[in-house]
């Protein structure tokens, strides 16, 4: 695994002397910890994020900063989480996919069809096994302070619509750096191409790939609805975004410090999933609006389709977690008529 880059050499290199670790500056009883990430500075995720790092300095009294990175500033998603294993930087917002390569059981959440619904996500993510997916971190260097809300991703492409799985046959799509996601559009009867998000706009306008899949507001922020114009919500996957934390950088905390960096990270959560839904449908609205075709197909015939996938699974570490995942129950509150 390669764990320097040339943009960790220029972030150690551009820090002062008063660093305990590459990336978390310590001065006159100031922390200021470094944060990067991907997206666009409009997308929830990145303002979820501002909403931290106020609420953070809020519970610390303005003894803690996090300063953020935003638009690859730092590097690639991969790049990102092997700059916090050496300590370079503090923390990232990465999708649960390519943690897949760091801690193989986070592949669940590219096994398309796993979860019911939204429901039963956050059911899953807010109990005991999404608390032992953030702690299985630890061994690759990195800790989990929390998921942010990533809705579901559906393919969209730009010459020819996806109406039914067999329309995938042929065609080109991009994935993230994900095995599992390779297997689910091979599955389908696809081709898949790992390209680097924010390499992706080129890839669809030279025709280096035929489409790709996402949620609804990064398909908007992106503007890659400007190049595909039909969108199919087939709802594959609920892959949640994860911020993580150097392992090293948590550690040289003291107790208190971490007690305020996880109050801000569940504040910051409770901010994203209120704005998730709105910017979804904003999103969808938009891209109507710029003649995209929103596609609603019979999401029975891709779950059906990807059956295979699952099978393959089975008896694996994976496939039992997915066993697992399926008897978790929505707890429903039920409303008095008194």
């Amino acid at each position: 695994m390669k764990l320097f880059s040339l943009r960790g050499v220029l972030l150690c290199c551009g820090l002062t002397t008063l660093l305990f670790t590459t990336g978390c500056q310590r001065q006159q009883e100031q922390i200021t910890l470094r944060m990067g990430h991907s997206l666009d500075q409009e997308h929830v995720v990145h303002k979820a994020m501002v909403f931290m790092a106020q609420r953070l300095e809020h519970y610390s009294k303005g003894q803690m900063h996090i300063q953020i990175y935003s638009g690859g500033q730092l590097g690639s998603e991969r790049e990102l989480i092997e700059l916090l294993q050496i300590g370079s930087l503090a923390l990232t917002k990465v999708s649960a996919s390519p943690l897949e390569g760091f801690v193989p059981r986070m592949q669940v959440f590219s096994v398309p069809y796993v979860f019911r619904d939204s429901a039963h996500l956050w059911a899953v993510l807010n109990g005991p096994i999404g608390q032992d997916l953030l702690n299985s971190m630890h061994g690759a260097r990195l800790h989990g302070l929390g998921y942010y809300d990533a809705g579901s991703r559906s393919f969209y492409t730009t010459n020819k619509a996806v109406r039914e799985p067999g329309d995938l046959k042929g065609l080109k799509f991009r994935v993230p750096n994900s095995q599992t996601s390779v297997q689910m559009v091979q599955t389908l009867g696809g081709a898949a191409t790992p390209v680097d998000w924010g390499e992706l706009y080129t890839a669809l306008q030279q025709g280096v790939v035929d489409g790709a899949e996402n949620n609804p507001p990064s398909f908007y922020l992106s503007r890659h609805y400007e190049l595909s114009k039909y969108y199919s919500l087939d709802e594959h996957t609920s892959v949640p975004d994860v911020i993580l934390m150097s392992l090293p950088v948590w550690n040289s905390l003291s107790r208190e410090q971490q007690a305020w960096l996880e109050l801000a990270m569940k504040d910051s959560v409770r901010f994203q999933r209120e704005l998730w839904q709105k910017a979804s449908d904003d999103a969808l609205a938009k891209v109507k609006a710029a003649g995209v075709e929103v596609i609603y197909p019979d999401k029975a015939a891709f779950a059906a389709a990807v059956q295979p996938l699952h099978q393959s699974l089975q008896g694996t570490e994976v496939g039992n977690l997915m066993a697992e995942i399926a008897q978790v129950q929505v707890e429903t509150v039920e409303v008095s008529n008194d």
